[in-house]
């Protein structure tokens, strides 16, 4: 018998049982399914990260303040306390201390509720410097960004990031026109342009203020000096490493730190905020692809059932087989033919389905899946190994058959 004949012989069995061969391809289809998904979701969250930090720049430092601790001893987190200040940040700057670091913006930032007639907006209200713009590699759609200028005078004028701009005024055509912040007056100078590659609408959803304004005329406090974060840019990617060493250096020595346990700042790259940011999604994608490979065996174990079952009815067929001449070699050929249908019908069916299910999920959990050629193609090979490996008992059961036994059946 040929590979055609078996093929064909094989598809023909599958037929005539198709309520059993159904549900033994479910079990598969489940599997494949779960498998492809739960890949999918993986790279999908993990393109969502990458895509942030893209956005945000792949040779982009952030130093964050360290932690505080309160009068009951209890820390918090780094970023409690305001160890950072304005000095800090133009010090950084100096192409003398940190000749590898192209450009220092520090920032403070503050929840505020924006305000134009009778229309109001809660938003994050940044204190920065020009450098922002080429720091965070973001430029405007409308208007201009803050000058240096600015900064000098203080001057009382906006930068909003254009879903802020619709909120309040309902487009993004609003150079010129003001709102109002506690009662005083901003004029707006500029909308940023629109980031679309990433899912955080904190990107196009806030307010830019000269760093100067921010201190002296809007939020101020007892520690007008201090910053919430200052990003700094490298010269390349390549010299990312460098400019940390400068950037860890400079602070240090400006801090009077002398043991890394002692740092009153972290300075986190965009690698390690990736790793960080993807480590979860890592784990739940271990552990829903230890659900699914679950799912597979349970499908592999339906396989061999069904197969065990097709032996017993067809013991008389198997007998006649080996009476005109079919050898074990061609019995056992035969029933592996009829698995690795079976699991390659599942493992269709799954890739199918996992595809309608890519286009359902972001709709209705907010959660993007990536599905690739090389992962479809992999699970329908893994679909048909499975078939083949769990018919492989079937099969040499009924090599084994004798003749005479297997005639004299009823």
């Amino acid at each position: 018998m040929n590979a055609r004949d078996l093929l064909r012989t094989a598809v023909e069995a599958v037929r005539t049982h198709k309520l059993r061969s159904a549900l033994t391809v479910l079990g598969i289809t489940i599997g494949i399914t779960a498998v492809i998904l739960t890949v999918g979701l993986g790279q999908g969250a993990k393109a969502d990260v990458q895509a942030q930090i893209d956005e945000l720049g792949t040779n982009v430092l952030v130093v964050s303040p360290g932690s505080s601790t309160d009068s009951s001893g209890v820390r918090g987190g780094f970023g409690s306390a305001s160890t950072l200040t304005s000095t800090d940040a133009q010090a950084l700057s100096s192409t003398t201390v940190a000749p590898d670091v192209q450009a220092v913006a520090g920032v403070a930032t503050s929840s505020v509720s924006l305000q134009v007639d009778d229309t109001n907006w809660t938003t994050t209200l940044t204190g920065t410097t020009p450098s922002w713009a080429e720091v965070r590699s973001r430029g405007v759609s409308d208007g201009r960004f803050l000058t240096d200028e600015d900064v000098d005078d203080a001057a009382m004028v906006v930068v909003l990031g254009p879903d802020t701009a619709t909120e309040l005024f309902g487009s993004t055509d609003v150079v010129g026109q003001t709102l109002t912040l506690d009662g005083s007056t901003l004029k707006v100078v500029g909308v940023l342009d629109a980031l679309t590659s990433s899912e955080d609408t904190t990107n196009n959803d806030v307010a830019l203020v000269p760093s100067t304004t921010y201190a002296e005329r809007l939020v101020g406090g007892t520690d007008r000096d201090s910053v919430s974060a200052i990003y700094l840019k490298a010269t390349t990617e390549s010299t990312v490493s460098a400019a940390y060493q400068e950037a860890n250096a400079t602070l240090a020595n400006l801090h009077g730190i002398t043991s890394t346990d002692d740092a009153d700042y972290a300075i986190a790259t965009q690698q390690s905020i990736l790793e960080a940011s993807t480590s979860v999604d890592r784990t739940m994608t271990v552990m829903l692809g230890g659900i699914a490979v679950i799912s597979l065996l349970v499908g592999g174990i339906g396989v061999m059932n069904i197969m065990l079952v097709s032996v017993s009815e067809r013991i008389r067929e198997i007998g006649l087989r080996k009476a005109i001449g079919a050898r074990p070699r061609h019995i056992r050929r035969q029933f592996l033919v009829e698995a690795a249908v079976l699991g390659c019908i599942g493992g269709l069916l799954g890739v199918a389905i996992a595809a309608v299910g890519s286009m359902v999920l972001p709709r209705v959990a907010d959660a993007r899946v990536i599905l690739s050629v090389g992962t479809s193609l992999l699970a329908i090979a893994v679909a048909v190994g499975i078939g083949v490996v769990f018919g492989v008992y079937p099969a040499s059961r009924a090599a084994r058959l004798a003749p005479i036994d297997a005639l004299r059946n009823e």
